[in-house]
């Protein structure tokens, strides 16, 4: 028997243990991809801030009436701002189920929060869009900031597969 490897008889126990690996390393992989999504949503969010003017007609309608128009609606980069958060969001949930089949604590824990974070930020942007106000942008940017440090921890909790 080599030195430091415990030898696993069981091919049962060998097997599952291969397949754990196997669902970590894709945690890493949609850890790393979430982290990528975050980054480019943060800078087309600074894109809308700074250059974009939300229309008049998008205000005062509520959550989903504000995501209904900023989806469909100018300016562009608005709604690709907004299809890139719910694509976010749907990556948020695959990360967290791939956290929760891998078994693996930490990264349950910071997977639930860079998605509590990613569906906080969504409500800040629809209501930034609902109302205009700053404080709602701000928001939003933190919030990001939240989520990418919870993937990254995912990133530094997981080990890579072998």
């Amino acid at each position: 028997m080599p030195e430091g490897k415990a030898m696993i008889i069981n091919p049962a126990a060998r097997d599952a243990l291969a397949a754990r690996q196997a669902r970590r390393s894709g945690l890493r992989t949609n850890s790393a991809a979430i982290c990528v999504m975050l980054l480019v949503q943060y800078g087309l969010g600074m894109g809308v801030n700074l250059y974009a003017q939300v229309p008049a007609t998008d205000r005062g309608g509520g959550v989903a009436v504000a995501v209904g128009h900023a989806l469909t609606s100018q300016p562009v980069v608005l709604a690709a701002h907004t299809a890139l958060g719910l694509f976010t969001l749907v990556a948020g949930i695959s990360v967290l189920v791939r956290a929760i089949r891998a078994r693996h604590r930490r990264a349950i824990a910071t997977s639930a929060a860079g998605l509590a974070a990613i569906v906080a930020a969504a409500f800040s942007g629809a209501a930034f869009v609902s109302n205009g106000q700053a404080g709602a942008s701000m928001a939003m940017a933190v919030l990001t900031g939240v989520a990418l440090l919870c993937y990254l921890a995912n990133l530094l909790t997981v080990s890579p597969a072998p």
